[in-house]
């Protein structure tokens, strides 16, 4: 049955369409223009209509979250990724890549052929798609922890991964690694060769290895300044590196929390083309404030801060659309800047941007609508409707 969208604002990849209107045929975007403008509809189409108070726009791909709603990609099992997937379009995210982390390898392997399976043969359409893994650890560095387990980090291991790459079905996009282990960067080397998405994190790399690790094929850094060797005045480290690197794409934890809104400003001004705007969120995510767990540690959230019992950060309870909005109180950009961060961005880094990222005919429909205070009012990922806010 085609749908009709109409009536709100509409932010297109070209252009932005005040009154517009959006056509969906099956899980297609076949027409968008000016309401005004379009053509007699087809029998059997369903119109659903808003005030121009509405915004409409592309929906958020989260490249880097473990769980949501009390499940975790560590978990392993099918309703852990239902549970996620059917969670993550009440904040308009459409599409994402699980998550795992540091921990024993039968413990990784257990979710990499868990998601992968459920990538084959997805038990629901009614929820957020995954594109795929983003393996976060083991292969990092124990100066910059972070959350992760230290006793179960690894120097890369080309041999293990692709081990690893064949249980998930060829399904890791995004590897996070230290490049100043060894064989870092020849690991880098292959991920580059493979298809894989290079980022270096939970690292204390200098720039120079930083540097060579670009030359190698590393293309992103995760979650910008949480993780990494510091900004020095006489050693930029990775966060000066990133910020001067237009190889480079880097991810932002944008909740006020992990990075401090002026440095998410200075960020944006100096980097606004090379910005991915992630969660890292856990199993904590859409639920109370309490104690929860993250690969066997205890975790405290308290005023929807994430931290371990020594104080350390981690991952957060963000959801996209706050990212969004935080990110446009922050730096004082446009919406149509700030969903560059939060869509065509890491649509782009994955290489989907053929049928992701923007609102733009013969791309998916994977579509979100706000209201004027970023609270999401409705969400349908590749045509289906997975979210009504019904107090709306």
């Amino acid at each position: 049955m085609p749908i009709i969208i109409e009536g709100l604002k509409i932010y297109a990849e070209d252009q932005i369409y005040n009154d517009g209107y959006i056509e969906i045929i099956g899980s297609k975007i076949s027409n968008i223009g000016q309401r005004v403008n379009r053509n007699k509809l087809k029998d059997n189409t369903k119109v659903i209509s808003f005030s121009n108070d509405n915004f409409c726009l592309p929906g958020f791909i989260d490249t880097h979250i473990h769980g949501a709603a009390g499940a975790d990609t560590m978990d392993a099992t099918k309703d852990s990724m239902v549970t996620i997937s059917q969670a993550l379009p009440a904040e308009g995210t459409t599409s994402f890549l699980a998550t795992t982390m540091t921990q024993e390898k039968k413990n990784i392997e257990n979710a990499l052929r868990n998601v992968g399976s459920y990538i084959q043969q997805p038990t629901v359409t009614s929820g957020a798609e995954v594109l795929g893994i983003h393996l976060e650890g083991p292969f990092i560095s124990s100066k910059k922890i972070g959350a992760q387990p230290p006793k179960y980090i690894l120097d890369p291991d080309t041999l293990l991964f692709k081990r690893w790459q064949k249980l998930s079905h060829n399904n890791i996009k995004v590897v996070t690694l230290a490049p100043e282990k060894q064989g870092g960067i020849e690991f880098i080397e292959y991920l580059t060769k493979t298809g894989v998405v290079a980022s270096a994190g939970h690292s204390n790399a200098t720039c120079y290895k930083l540097q060579q690790a670009i030359n190698a094929g590393l293309t992103q850094v995760t979650h910008l300044y949480n993780g990494m060797s510091r900004l020095h005045h006489r050693e930029p480290g990775i966060v000066g590196s990133a910020l001067l690197s237009d190889a480079l794409k880097a991810e932002i934890i944008a909740d006020g929390v992990h990075i401090h809104p002026k440095i998410i400003n200075l960020s944006f001004k100096l980097k606004k083309d090379g910005l991915i705007a992630v969660t890292d969120s856990l199993r904590a995510k859409c639920l109370s404030d309490g104690e929860y767990e993250l690969g066997g540690q205890k975790v405290l959230v308290k005023n929807g801060e994430a931290r371990l019992q020594n104080g350390s950060l981690a991952g957060s309870t963000l959801k996209m659309n706050i990212a969004l909005k935080n990110i446009i109180s922050f730096t004082g950009c446009t919406m149509k800047e700030a969903i560059k961060i939060t869509s065509a961005n890491p649509a782009k880094q994955l290489g989907i941007e053929k049928y992701k990222g923007s609102i733009k005919r013969g791309k998916d429909s994977d579509i979100v609508i706000l209201d004027q205070n970023f609270n999401v009012v409705m969400t349908l990922c590749k045509g289906n409707i997975t979210y009504i806010d019904k107090k709306q």
